[in-house]
């Protein structure tokens, strides 16, 4: 069954600005750490953004930073991603992703640290 649905995705032009929300509708996951994640056609999957669980701490990956801002609201039990200034090789394929488990401190950006998954949006940035 599904856990977490991102949403949001689309196609922009170069410069544009997209913002993916992740529905986690049973807050199940409102205690820990979530991601976003993307893949990019032909690469492997890399991780973007991350946010621990009360938002006091934030992770980007460095193509990122300045561009994209990760937030979380527990009260709706959702992770968004707003992405501004939006480039061609932002295209991909984008997943938010859960941790299930308390680390300390949290690993934010090990792929293998996230055991719940979306299905994916598609972000396509036109030049």
């Amino acid at each position: 069954q599904v856990q977490l649905v991102e949403s949001g995705g689309g196609l922009v032009q170069a410069g544009g600005s997209l913002r993916l929300s992740c529905a986690d509708s049973r807050r199940r996951f409102i205690t820990f750490p979530m991601a976003w994640f993307r893949r990019a056609p032909g690469k492997e999957r890399e991780f973007v953004a991350a946010i621990n669980w009360d938002a006091s701490v934030t992770s980007y990956e460095d193509s990122v930073k300045g561009r994209f801002t990760i937030s979380r609201d527990h009260a709706k039990g959702t992770v968004s991603l707003q992405m501004n200034s939006l480039k061609p090789e932002d295209t991909a394929v984008y997943y938010c992703a859960a941790q299930y488990e308390y680390e300390m401190p949290p690993n934010l950006q090990d792929m293998t640290k996230y055991h719940y998954w979306g299905q994916g949006t598609q972000v396509t940035v036109s030049s």
